[in-house]
């Protein structure tokens, strides 16, 4: 009888680089994956060091950085008449004010919410009223045009329609600086405001409450006004 002949395993057995590269390549993604964790930890802990990393400013002149930003705008616009500091009906009359903020510190991974002692946020508001669309339209187009022009970034822009409001929203440095304005087609109420960036009060001492600077007092606010200075209340 013929010899039999064994039967041949035409399965190949498996190599023995396989396995260890798929632990490679297993061990590469999790090193890939801390190191992205690690970052993004990184920058939450940079972002929020640098969150209350505030100059130290005397509230008036923070104040007077505020109306400033409130002038310009109030030129370009074209507006020629005197707002006197003060408000009687707000949103009625015409406004001319400062106010102050709380600055905010959102702890180590930027999930808190606790104010930051000593450390306040200037605001100017103002508004006038009997303004036609003639001239609310043309200044706001100019106005827009104006601070992208000077480096502001334009968050929001609506030229409303006939008898729509119009509104111009602008930002900078992240959004520390800011500027909005808008315009009421019904009552013909033109507003802007200006807020400026925290800063840490030098003369703040411990058991002082409340934002510094809210006892700001602006100037009139008017074309031949802008070299007067600033009182407190």
């Amino acid at each position: 009888m013929p010899e039999e002949t064994p039967p041949t395993n035409t399965t190949p057995a498996p190599t023995g680089s396989r396995y260890p590269s798929s632990i490679l390549g297993a061990r590469g993604c999790g090193c890939a994956a801390l190191v992205v964790v690690l970052v993004l930890v990184v920058q939450l802990v940079w972002s929020s060091w640098g969150s209350t990393d505030f100059p130290r400013v005397a509230p008036e002149d923070m104040a007077s950085r505020a109306f400033q930003r409130s002038q310009e705008a109030y030129d370009v616009v074209g507006f020629k008449r005197t707002v006197e500091p003060g408000v009687e009906d707000i949103g009625v009359s015409t406004e001319n004010t400062f106010s102050s903020g709380f600055c905010y510190d959102g702890g180590l991974l930027g999930l808190e919410d606790k104010t930051v002692d000593g450390a306040y946020r200037m605001s100017h508001s103002w508004a006038l009223d009997h303004v036609p669309a003639s001239r609310a339209v043309s200044g706001l187009r100019r106005l827009h045009q104006h601070l992208k022009d000077n480096g502001w970034e334009v968050t929001s822009y609506r030229e409303g329609a006939k008898g729509k409001d119009w509104d111009l929203f602008v930002q900078r440095d992240d959004g520390a600086e800011r500027m909005s304005f808008t315009w009421f087609s019904d009552r013909e109420y033109f507003t802007g405001g200006a807020t400026v960036p925290c800063a840490y009060d030098p003369e703040w001492k411990n058991g002082d409450v409340g934002p510094s600077g809210d006892h700001q007092w602006p100037p009139a606010l008017g074309p031949a006004q802008r070299d007067q200075g600033l009182s407190r209340k």
